[in-house]
């Protein structure tokens, strides 16, 4: 299969991404994002569209229709809810990837309604952030389709592996993952805020040093863990709700998954409760956000 005719639904930081690299390989890129909606938000996504030479279209039906291969790339809140909107109006044929950082449970929920439409589901999960890498960022694949997306991947340059004809498993191994990756990232601002109010902090990285020589802790670590809060702390803690499901559903308690989103969470409140962006922070140095959050604080 020779892919040719692609629709996005979600113009995020990855929609937009994996669309303007495929434009630039002159493929047909659609696109429909919720913000097209928004009178205030509608200009900036058609521009973002404009400039990475997709097509923005204003009814999701007018997206998918006639695509090979449809992207849903939103949050993982709302995963769930698109598949079923977006289910009616597939065809059989078409093949819909999920690249949302959602659930086992989830994914299989989604395959289960776009399935009975007649398409094809996918199970894809990114391992990495999608800005450094692009398409060559890592995705696994789960599902009955999953070993013939990736032969029709590989001549666009996607980084794809099929790891199971079941849908489920490739968003288990990313779930299972994130109780780790975003967890340190959460201990990171718990440790190093609670550090800085007590003037240790160098004491502290030096120790951490010390005991993992070849992380980077004192080096560019700790800024890198703690931007990914301030920059995605927001979306980062309702995936952790999804992480959650799947450790209950393994029969494992969440406790720390649920702590974790909690703690995102919170991070980008307090930011907005200053009116404090992450722009604002360019170039990013965790010091600095603490200094902004504890001010006025006493």
């Amino acid at each position: 299969m020779s892919l040719h005719d692609i629709a996005l639904i979600g113009f995020g930081e990855a929609g937009t991404i994996l669309g303007s690299e495929l434009a630039s390989q002159g493929l047909r890129v659609r696109m429909f994002d919720r913000l097209l909606q928004d009178p205030r938000q509608r200009p900036a996504m058609q521009e973002k569209a404009r400039h990475s030479r997709v097509q923005a279209l204003d009814e999701p039906a007018q997206a998918v229709a006639g695509a090979q291969l449809v992207i849903s790339a939103v949050t993982a809140g709302s995963a769930l809810e698109v598949a079923a909107s977006l289910a009616p109006l597939l065809s059989p044929g078409q093949l819909f990837m999920d690249i949302n950082s959602v659930a086992p449970g989830t994914k299989q929920s989604a395959c289960t309604l776009i399935e009975a439409c007649g398409a094809a589901y996918v199970d894809a999960a990114v391992m990495a952030p999608v800005p450094p890498q692009r398409l060559k960022t890592p995705m696994l694949l789960g599902g009955r389709f999953a070993g013939d997306l990736t032969k029709a991947l590989k001549p666009l340059d996607f980084n794809t592996r099929a790891v199971s004809e079941k849908v489920g498993v490739a968003s288990a191994i990313k779930m299972c993952r994130s109780v780790m990756i975003k967890g340190l990232e959460a201990l990171t601002y718990e440790c190093l805020a609670s550090a800085r109010h007590y003037g240790v902090e160098q004491e502290v990285l030096a120790s951490l040093h010390k005991s993992f020589p070849s992380l980077g802790w004192d080096g560019e670590l700790p800024h890198y863990l703690i931007s990914r809060i301030a920059e995605h702390g927001r979306r980062r803690s309702e995936e952790m709700q999804e992480v959650a499901l799947t450790v209950q559903q393994a029969g494992v308690a969440s406790h720390l998954s649920q702590a974790t989103s909690a703690s995102q969470l919170a991070v980008v409140n307090a930011m907005a409760a200053k009116n404090l962006r992450y722009a604002d922070l360019l170039p990013f140095d965790w010091r600095e956000l603490m200094e902004h959050l504890r001010a006025g604080a006493n």
